[in-house]
C-alpha cells in the first residue's frame, strides 16, 4: 500500500472532457515526473456541465460524467499498482441547487417542505419565509411572469422559462391560475434582486445556487459521506482535501468525525490563514492547503526597496484619476467587508440578528456588520479565538462610538460557545472576509499584483531572507505534512505571472515610465485599475484576446469601484475592453508590450525557478498544480482551469531524461527540469528532507541567495535578479566573491550533474541556472 502521507501531490481538474480514465492514463507520466500522489478535484456527482465539481448535486455517488464508480476504481488501481497514492477533494459545506431537478434532496424539500425527510439537511429559516423556501430566480415581477406565460404549470411541474420546480401533492388542477398554484407551494419564487436581503437559506458565500448543508447533524453527516466511507473501506482513496471547513457550524467536530471515518488517513483543510495566524493545533488534520506558504515564497523574492516608489506611483494614479488617497490596508478591508455585510450578505446578517432575537430597529444589524468588518481572521472556534472577537469589538467601539451600547449588549452572547448566534457569527465571519477581501479589496490594491493572492496580506510587501527562513522553520516544526502550493484553481494569477510581476519591485521607476506610455495609448480613465489591467496583460503575455477580456471584466466588476456585476457601467467597460483590444490591434502598443515583456521575462524566469525550487524542496508536502511544471501564466478562474497539453510535457521530459540540459526560455523546459529532479529526489530520498537549516552564504552578493539544508539536500535559489545582473554589467560574474560555505566533502548538483567539493563559489554553481539542488555524495 502507498505511504499514509505523500512526499508530493499533483492536482488534476476532472470534468467530462478530462475524466478519471484520462487521469489514470497519466499515471506513467506523473510517476516519471516524480509525483508521489495524484490529487483529484471533486468527483462526486455535480451539476451537468460543471467544470470544477464544487456544485455537488448528489453526494452518494461518483459523477458519471467524470467516469463514475468504475472510473474511480480504474484510476485507483492504476495509481496504486504503481505505488502511488490518491488524494481527493470533497465539499462538505454545500450542494448545488441551480437546477432543482438534478438534486434529489433539494427537489424533495421543495416538494414537501418541512415534512421532507431531507429538510433537516439544509440550513433553512422556515419561520422567516413563512414556512416556504425563498428562491431568488425571477428576473421580473411574478405577476408579470405569469401574465406573459413564462411562469406556467407544465407536465406536472411549475416552470419558469427553462427552470423546473416541483408541485406539492394535490396543489394543482387543470387550468388553474398559476399564481394560486405557486402560492400553495413550499417555496416562493422571488426576484433575484431580493436575494441580498430576503434569502432564508444559508449558502456558499454569495452564491444562492449553492445551498449549505448541516453536516453537524450526525445523520446528515452519515448520509452525505456514504460514498466517501466506501472509498476508504474499499481502499480506493488514501487522503482527503476538505473544501471550506470554516463554513461549517462545527468544523472541529466535523474533522474529528472525518478522521474516524477514514481511519486516520491523510487529511488537509482548505483554510486561509491571515498574516501571523497559525492553523489551530487541535484540528484533526495534517495541515492546510498551503496558501500561507505561497505568500512567504512570493515575498522573499520581492525587493523591499521598491515599496516607496510603487506607493508613489499608486498615489499619482489616484490623484490623476480624481480618487481619494489610498487608505491603510486595515481600513480598506474594513470598508469592503462592511459593504459586503450591508450588501450581498445582508440576509446572513439579518439571520444572525434573528438568532439574537433582536428587533429590526434595535441597531443590532449595524453593530453586527461593524463587528464582522473588524474581525481580523476568517473565524474563531470558540472558546478558542475569543480574543479575535474582543479585538473586533474594541475597534468597532473606536470607529463607531454610537454603537457602543449595542456592541456591549451583544458581545457576551457572541462569545458564548454553543449559543446559536455565536455559532452563526463564526460561520458568517468567513463569508464576509472572503467576499470583502479576496473578491473585492484584492482587485483594488493594484500597486503590485504579486501581493494580492489568496491567503496573502498585501500590506506585507516583502520578507527578508532571515524572515523567510524563520517562517519555513516554523512550518517544518509545527505542520511538517501540510501542503504547500504556488498555483491552484483559486489563485488570482498563476505562479509565473506573479514571478514576472515581482520584477517590477526591482524597477519601479521603469515600470512607471512604461505604464505612462501604455495609458497614454489606451486607458480606462481609472488609474489604479489601469495598473491592474496592464499588469495582467504583461504578466500573462503572450495571452489570447479572449482570456484578457474575460479577466478584465471579472476584475473590474469584482473591484466594484468603476463598474459592478449588478449594475455594469457600459461606458467604463467599453473603455476597459478597448484597452485589451489596443494590446492586439494597435501596432505601437503591441510593440511596447512585447518590448517590455522581453525586458523583464528573463528576470521573471529566474524568480519562477527560484520559487519552484523553494516550494518543491521546502517543508511540507508540495503540490504541483496541473501543467505548472512548465510556465503557468494563467489568470483568475476559469482561466486557470484550461486544458493542459500533457503530450508536450511528456515529450520535453523524455528529452531531458535523454540528457538534454535545456536553456531557460519560453518553452519552460528548464522549469520541467527543476520540477522533475526535485520531485524525484523527495520521493526517492525522503531521508534528505528531515530538517530545515539555513545555509551560510558570504560575499558581496550574499543577499541575492536563499540557501537551505533540508537534511542532506541543499537548495540554492537566486533572488532580486535585476539588481544582481547590474552587478555584472561591467563584465565578469555578478556573484563576484560570493560563496556557499559548506563542509569539505563532495556534492553534486542534480540539475546539471556537476560535482563540487567544499565551499562553492556561486559564480560556478549558478553559471547555467539560477537555482541548484545539491546532494552530498555517499561515502564508499
Amino acid at each position: 500500500m502507498p505511504p499514509r502521507r505523500p512526499t508530493s501531490t499533483y492536482r488534476l481538474q476532472l470534468r467530462s472532457s478530462f475524466t478519471l480514465d484520462d487521469a489514470a492514463a497519466l499515471q506513467g507520466y506523473l510517476s516519471d515526473l516524480g509525483v508521489d500522489w495524484a490529487y483529484f478535484s471533486p468527483i462526486l456527482t455535480a451539476s451537468a456541465g460543471s467544470d470544477h465539481g464544487y456544485d455537488v448535486v448528489d453526494p452518494t455517488g461518483v459523477d458519471p460524467s467524470r467516469g463514475g464508480p468504475a472510473g474511480l476504481e480504474r484510476a485507483s488501481r492504476a495509481f496504486h499498482d504503481a505505488g502511488r497514492g490518491l488524494l481527493v477533494d470533497i465539499v462538505p459545506n454545500h450542494v448545488g441547487v441551480a437546477r432543482p431537478e438534478e438534486n434529489p434532496w433539494w427537489w424533495d424539500v421543495l416538494t414537501h417542505g418541512r415534512s421532507s425527510r431531507y429538510a433537516p439537511a439544509f440550513d433553512i429559516d422556515w419561520e422567516f419565509g413563512a414556512g416556504r423556501v425563498r428562491l431568488p430566480v425571477l428576473g421580473d415581477d411574478i405577476a408579470e411572469a405569469a401574465s406573459s406565460g413564462v411562469l406556467r404549470v407544465e407536465a406536472g411541474e411549475l416552470r419558469y422559462y427553462d427552470r423546473r420546480f416541483p408541485l406539492a401533492p394535490g396543489t394543482a388542477s387543470d387550468g388553474e391560475d398559476v399564481l394560486r398554484v405557486h402560492d400553495r407551494q413550499h417555496y416562493e419564487l422571488m426576484s433575484w434582486r431580493r436575494e441580498a436581503d430576503d434569502l432564508n437559506y444559508r449558502r456558499f458565500f454569495g452564491v444562492s445556487s449553492l445551498a449549505a448543508v448541516r453536516v453537524e447533524d450526525p445523520t446528515v453527516f452519515d448520509e452525505t459521506h456514504t460514498e466517501v466511507r466506501r472509498w476508504f473501506a474499499e481502499g480506493l482513496v488514501d487522503g482527503l482535501r476538505v473544501d471550506h471547513p470554516d463554513g461549517l457550524r462545527a468544523p472541529v467536530e466535523y474533522l474529528e468525525r472525518l478522521d474516524a471515518l477514514t481511519g486516520g488517513a491523510y487529511l488537509l483543510v482548505e483554510k486561509i490563514l491571515e498574516h501571523g495566524e497559525a492553523l489551530p493545533q487541535f484540528f484533526a488534520a495534517d495541515g492546510s492547503t498551503g496558501y500561507e506558504a505561497l505568500a512567504d515564497i512570493d515575498r522573499v523574492l520581492v525587493d523591499p526597496q521598491g515599496e516607496p516608489a510603487l506607493d508613489a506611483l499608486d498615489a499619482g494614479l489616484r490623484e490623476r484619476s480624481g480618487l481619494p488617497a489610498a487608505m491603510p490596508w486595515s481600513e480598506v478591508i474594513a470598508a469592503t467587508k462592511r459593504a459586503i455585510g450591508e450588501g450581498i450578505l445582508r440576509s446572513e446578517v439579518r439571520r444572525l440578528a434573528r438568532d439574537l432575537h433582536a428587533a429590526d430597529d434595535s441597531g443590532v444589524e449595524d453593530a453586527l456588520v461593524e463587528l464582522l468588518a473588524r474581525f481580523p481572521v476568517y473565524r474563531s472556534y470558540l472558546p478558542a479565538g475569543a480574543e479575535h472577537l474582543q479585538q473586533a469589538a474594541a475597534q468597532a467601539r473606536q470607529h463607531r462610538p454610537d454603537l457602543v451600547p449595542v456592541i456591549d449588549a451583544v458581545l457576551p452572547t457572541l462569545l458564548e460557545p454553543g449559543h446559536p448566534a455565536a455559532l452563526r457569527f463564526q460561520q458568517t465571519s468567513g463569508m464576509v472576509m472572503a467576499k470583502g477581501v479576496e473578491d473585492t479589496a484584492f482587485y483594488r490594491a493594484t500597486r503590485l499584483g504579486t501581493l494580492t493572492e489568496v491567503g496573502a496580506d498585501p500590506s506585507v510587501f516583502a520578507l527578508s531572507v532571515s524572515e523567510f527562513h524563520a517562517a519555513q522553520a516554523a512550518r517544518h516544526a509545527a505542520w511538517p505534512h501540510s501542503m504547500t502550493t504556488l498555483s491552484t484553481h483559486d489563485t488570482k494569477r498563476g505562479e509565473d505571472v506573479r514571478a514576472r510581476l515581482t520584477v517590477l519591485s526591482e524597477i519601479p521607476e521603469r515600470w512607471a515610465e512604461v505604464l505612462d506610455e501604455l495609458t497614454d495609448a489606451a486607458t480606462t480613465g481609472h488609474g489604479p485599475f489601469d495598473a491592474l489591467l496592464w499588469q495582467a496583460i504583461i504578466g500573462a503575455w503572450p495571452a489570447s484576446r479572449e482570456r484578457l477580456h474575460g479577466y478584465a471584466e471579472k476584475a473590474a466588476r469584482e473591484a466594484g469601484e468603476a463598474t459592478t456585476w449588478l449594475a455594469p457601467d457600459t461606458d467604463f467597460e467599453r473603455r476597459m475592453h478597448a484597452v485589451v483590444d489596443a494590446a492586439f490591434d494597435d501596432a505601437d502598443v503591441t510593440a511596447r508590450v512585447e518590448s517590455f515583456v522581453a525586458e523583464i521575462e528573463g528576470a521573471g524566469w529566474s524568480n519562477s525557478l527560484s520559487a519552484k525550487l523553494l516550494q518543491l524542496t521546502g517543508p511540507g508536502v508540495p503540490d504541483v498544480y496541473q501543467g505548472s511544471e512548465l510556465w503557468e501564466q494563467s489568470l483568475v478562474d476559469p482561466d486557470n482551469r484550461r486544458a493542459v497539453d500533457f503530450d508536450e510535457r511528456r515529450r520535453l521530459l523524455a528529452r531531458i531524461d535523454a540528457g538534454d540540459h535545456p536553456v531557460v526560455d519560453r518553452t519552460g523546459a528548464a522549469k520541467l527540469l527543476v520540477t522533475s529532479r526535485a520531485l524525484r529526489l523527495r520521493r526517492e530520498r525522503p531521508d534528505l528532507f528531515t530538517r530545515y537549516t539555513p545555509m551560510t552564504v558570504v560575499g558581496s552578493a550574499a543577499d541575492h541567495a536563499v540557501a537551505v539544508d533540508r537534511g542532506g539536500a541543499v537548495a540554492v535559489a537566486t533572488r532580486l535578479p535585476v539588481a544582481l545582473a547590474a552587478r555584472g554589467a561591467a563584465g565578469g560574474s555578478p556573484w563576484e566573491d560570493t560563496v556557499l560555505l559548506r563542509h569539505s566533502g563532495p556534492t553534486t548538483d542534480v540539475l546539471t550533474g556537476r560535482a563540487f567539493s567544499g565551499s562553492i563559489r556561486l559564480a560556478q554553481l549558478l553559471e547555467r541556472y539560477p537555482v541548484a539542488l545539491l546532494v552530498a555524495e555517499e561515502a564508499p
